[in-house]
């Protein structure tokens, strides 16, 4: 061999090791960890407010927007101003009648979108109230999520007079 096809299969050998290197590199290169904002974190609550009770149950509404790109589950909720909350839905009974219940498995805040809490929908009910709930004070409430991170609000105590939907065990909604 003369010294130019010696060094031209050099070079050819080096390229093909270069390019089974670099390829046996790609393959092993892991993508890059997609890191989700715990949901306490994304979640926000607009005009809410809670409807005014002297004792019994209450109700809070207002809307909740997850800014994340991912649905976010609310679990739980808690407030000093209840013994006993839950997440309720209204939904349609055997009869057709418009009843609340709890919701099971939580409010799902779709990605990037709300959810609204109102009367006759979905809310976040208060049972066994600890004091009365008057026009013009406050309650805070604690969300927790799915991923176990949480979500702290105050809302404004109002006057309403409608809401009084039946209870899916039949029980009229007294206070609500």
């Amino acid at each position: 061999m003369n010294t130019t096809t010696t060094r031209l299969a050099r070079l050819t050998a080096f390229a093909a090791v270069a390019l089974i290197a670099l390829t046996g590199c790609s393959a092993q290169t892991a993508p890059a960890a997609v890191t989700t904002a715990p949901a306490g974190e994304v979640v926000t609550i607009e005009n809410a407010w809670v409807k005014s009770a002297e004792d019994g149950m209450s109700a809070t509404f207002g809307t909740l927007t997850n800014s994340s790109g991912d649905d976010v589950t609310v679990v739980s909720v808690a407030s000093e101003a209840s013994n006993m909350l839950q997440l309720h839905e209204t939904v349609a009974n055997e009869s057709g009648e418009m009843v609340m219940r709890e919701i099971k498995g939580g409010f799902v805040i779709p990605a990037r979108g709300e959810l609204a809490l109102e009367p006759g929908g979905n809310h976040i009910m208060l049972m066994d109230l600890t004091a009365p709930l008057k026009a013009g004070s406050e309650a805070t409430f604690t969300l927790t999520f799915s991923d176990h991170s949480t979500y702290r609000f105050t809302a404004p105590v109002k006057d309403y007079s409608g809401a009084n939907e039946n209870y899916d065990d039949g029980h009229k909604g007294a206070g609500h």
